[in-house]
């Protein structure tokens, strides 16, 4: 949730279509079930520097393609970020620095 009281996970889910969206909640139920144990081609982690830590869950229903960005907090409670459609081969850059900015800003408002 960012400051605001918006989720943009939520709003990115209740954007999807029905099915789209409940392979997405059977997905987050898997990863909240599985945990760090989920691997691919369900999760995927974010490579590069400064990505630590982040992950992608990755939704596939069809020939639709979406990404939920997440990140690991204390004992283990996975903070889901936000989400998007995916439509090319490599995850956008612009996607992977608005979840890193959530990712901060949930890290920062939980520890004070």
């Amino acid at each position: 949730m960012k400051e605001n009281g918006r989720v943009p996970v939520r709003d990115f889910l209740y954007s999807l279509s029905p099915k789209l969206r409940a392979k997405a909640f059977s997905d987050i139920e898997l990863l909240k079930k599985l945990g760090a144990e989920l691997r691919e081609p369900y999760v995927k982690p974010i490579k590069g520097k400064g990505n630590e830590g982040l992950y992608e869950l990755r939704i596939r229903f069809s020939s639709d393609t979406a990404r939920i960005f997440y990140f690991t907090y204390y004992n283990n409670k996975f903070v889901l970020l936000h989400g998007f459609i995916k439509k090319t081969m490599k995850t956008p850059e612009k996607e992977i620095k608005k979840a890193k900015k959530y990712m901060e800003d949930y890290k920062r408002r939980s520890s004070s």
